[in-house]
């Protein structure tokens, strides 16, 4: 549904237009001194020069047209010529109830739906997930969730890291425990056990077991890469070992994932898209996209107009290896087969800006996707109170799982501080503790902007105070148990009429909704909605506190203020859900 600002920017655009002025000159926003006015528009200004005209003449021009068509709108010429736009109660009564009838409590859709993949996550096998894998999952997580929401038809893939020189260094390390299992006999026929000779902890042990020896010994590094060229090649027993320690890293991930409640649609990885790699290179040859170099394979991907200089793209190196920029391409090229795309975004950090920017050129090139078919969503570091990125108090990589654990004790411990929760069974406890952390940890992250750093502070974040996911759970809480003594006491939900300034401040509040999630969706920035959230938890606080609902006398007042309540709690509802924050019934 159209908002009101979108309503008024087209009438002041129909006056600009009967002036024989341009009608994107009638923009409206909200006003910059809501004190003054809540919407302005400063096209008056902008039109002086080209009508020739002083800009207090177009403004009044405008005020005159407004009238006629917009009587329930007050419109003050301020300054040189600033449009100050207040509507009436009955502009703001009519919207907020066309809102409450939606379905969707005001979103929309996207005009042209497109099939989109959202590669984020990105961990790799046998490895334990850490802090750097955190912001990846949120921000993938979030506009996987907004992008569905708003109509596209969306994919998810983890795009696991299990290719490369780590399985061979797990491979040789788990020989040399238990030398006699039959992966490592080569004359072995098979069929080779279903249950896997590692778990998680194995694998967490062997890596960097195998890892310390290769830096200390090269004749252990070679033995590894070895390994590796054999597994890559196809030698049963090692794919087989493979196949082990992604099903065994899989189940693990899924834990972890599943704790910061954020899911995938595929759990594909770079060994997915081997096979694929032979037929690729021989046709980026044959085509003349890829060259030799010194005897490399390469794709030039550097353009005239450059600011800085992009080396070549390697596809195979100077040993006939292929490397992560090969994967990739494999990757697209498997997308492109299985699921066609129009849109690929990549939640990957900042620092491979580079290496996607040589990737897609070289997509391009090939005819593997189409131009603006590929899109780095770059973002920052979580960083710690010295402004480093986040580590243990010993100097260690932080461990997602253990980040996690810590929030659930912090939201225990605040839970029990506030006295939330008193009413609830140990089970229904823990389980507000788990949403209360997750807000936490979420919202900490998606309120910035994508690309800046931020310092992650565990105390601040799980706060029932100030800008934090916790306080906005909280907020809804409060609204679900208004509702459900309001329930008890008989009353329904009314028409909604609004006549205080507050009333109208949060119905403003509540309509820009869709304009935050198609700032989120074009910016591939979930902060929008953050910033829409806090703003709407904000709004109905001050709401709350001057307008009195449950001991209101005047009953068309009482349920109007009550349906008021209930379209904000189904709003940030339905916001929170799409940066990934759960509500809990009741504190």
């Amino acid at each position: 549904m159209t908002s009101l600002a979108d309503q008024l920017s087209a009438a002041l655009g129909d006056a600009f237009t009967a002036m024989g002025l341009d009608a994107k000159l009638g923009r409206v926003s909200e006003s910059d001194r809501p004190d003054l006015a809540p919407y302005q528009c400063n096209g008056a200004l902008a039109a002086a020069k080209q009508a020739g005209k002083p800009p207090r003449v177009i403004a009044q021009g405008v005020a005159d047209h407004l009238a006629s068509v917009m009587p329930d709108l007050a419109v003050e010429i301020a300054g040189p010529g600033f449009l100050n736009l207040t509507p009436a109660p009955a502009m703001y009564t009519g919207q907020v109830n066309a809102l409450a009838g939606d379905e969707r409590a005001g979103a929309g859709r996207v005009d042209v739906p497109r099939k989109v993949m959202i590669d984020f996550g990105g961990p790799n096998v046998a490895k334990p997930m850490h802090v750097g894998h955190l912001r990846s999952s949120v921000i993938g997580d979030s506009l996987q969730r907004l992008l569905r929401f708003l109509g596209h038809e969306v994919t998810s893939d983890i795009h696991l890291g299990d290719w490369g020189l780590q399985m061979g260094q797990l491979i040789t390390e788990l020989e040399d425990e238990q030398p006699d299992l039959p992966y490592f006999d080569e004359a072995f026929a098979g069929p080779y056990p279903d249950v896997a000779p590692v778990t998680i902890e194995d694998l967490a042990r062997l890596y960097p077991q195998a890892s310390a020896k290769g830096k200390e010994d090269p004749a252990r590094q070679e033995r590894s890469r070895k390994a590796t060229a054999e597994l890559q090649a196809g030698r049963p027993g090692y794919r087989a070992l493979l196949r082990h320690f992604i099903n065994v890293s899989i189940a693990a991930l899924k834990e972890d994932f599943s704790a910061l409640g954020v899911h995938f649609d595929l759990w594909k990885g770079e060994s997915d898209v081997n096979d694929l790699i032979p037929a690729m290179v021989e046709d980026f040859k044959a085509r003349g996209v890829a060259e030799e170099s010194e005897g490399a394979w390469i794709v030039r991907v550097a353009l005239e107009d450059d600011k800085k200089e992009l080396a070549p793209l390697i596809l195979v190196s100077s040993q006939g290896s292929a490397l992560y920029a090969t994967t990739d391409l494999a990757t697209i090229l498997d997308r492109r087969e299985s699921v066609n795309p129009d849109l690929i975004l990549y939640v990957v950090d900042l620092g491979q800006s580079d290496h996607f920017e040589q990737v897609f050129r070289a997509a391009v090139k090939a005819g593997l996707a189409g131009e603006g078919g590929l899109e780095h969503v770059k973002f920052g570091t979580v960083n710690g109170p010295d402004g480093k990125r986040l580590r243990t108090r010993a100097g260690g990589t932080f461990r997602l799982a253990d980040l996690i654990e810590e929030a659930r004790e912090r939201a225990r411990a605040r839970l029990a501080e506030a006295g939330l929760g008193e009413s609830l069974d140990a089970a229904s406890l823990e389980d507000v503790a788990r949403k209360v952390a997750n807000a936490a940890i979420k919202f900490a992250d998606l309120q910035n902007y994508r690309t800046t750093n931020y310092i992650f502070e565990m105390d601040r974040f799980v706060s029932f105070e100030g800008r934090t996911g916790p306080y906005l759970l909280y907020q809804a809480v409060r609204i679900k148990s208004l509702m459900r003594k309001a329930a008890g006491e008989g009353l329904e939900p009314g028409a909604i009429i609004v006549s205080v300034p507050e009333e109208a401040a949060l119905v403003r509040r509540l309509d820009g909704f869709h304009g935050a999630l198609m700032r989120a969706h074009d910016d591939r920035a979930p902060n929008h909605v953050c910033e829409h959230v806090f703003g709407l938890a904000q709004a109905f606080s001050s709401f709350y506190a001057v307008c009195p609902i449950l001991p209101e006398k005047d009953e068309a007042v009482r349920r109007s203020r009550l349906g008021l309540a209930a379209l904000t709690l189904r709003q940030l509802e339905l916001g929170l859900s799409l940066i990934g924050l759960e509500t809990p019934e009741q504190m």
